[in-house]
């Protein structure tokens, strides 16, 4: 078994899609829309067999709370980057184009070299290594 697909409700299908395609290599699908029910949508994909990301615009959703990482639900997710260094440049590249860096690199008391980000619409990714 594997998480097939992660959905998130976003404001800005575009602005979010242009995200995870620039900053994590995904690959994004066709746009949904479904316009009787104000639905529109994409999948975003790492890779042929990986886990996917969709993120799901409907009119009438309501706001989250100012703080998404600390509500009832997921809190974050996490995409592995293969290496510390990684992890090191991304954050870097991310805090250079103006995103905010909730959480800076180190290793965790899990043993995760890791840090957060927060994406366009303040859902917080956890990058590691």
């Amino acid at each position: 078994m594997k998480i097939e697909h992660l959905a998130i409700w976003v404001d800005d299908l575009e602005v979010m899609r242009q995200f995870y395609c620039t900053y994590f290599n995904m690959s994004s699908g066709e746009k949904y829309v479904n316009a009787v029910k104000g639905f529109s949508s994409y999948f975003l994909s790492f890779g042929e067999n990986g886990t996917r990301l969709e993120i799901m615009h409907k009119t009438d959703i309501k706001e989250a709370s100012a703080n998404r990482g600390l509500t009832k639900g997921i809190t974050h997710f996490a995409v592995s980057v293969g290496d510390k260094q990684t992890v090191d440049s991304l954050t870097e590249r991310l805090r250079a184009d103006h995103y905010t860096i909730d959480s800076e690199p180190r290793t965790t008391g899990d043993g995760y070299y890791e840090s957060v980000v927060l994406d366009p619409e303040g859902n917080h990714v956890e990058i590691t290594e």
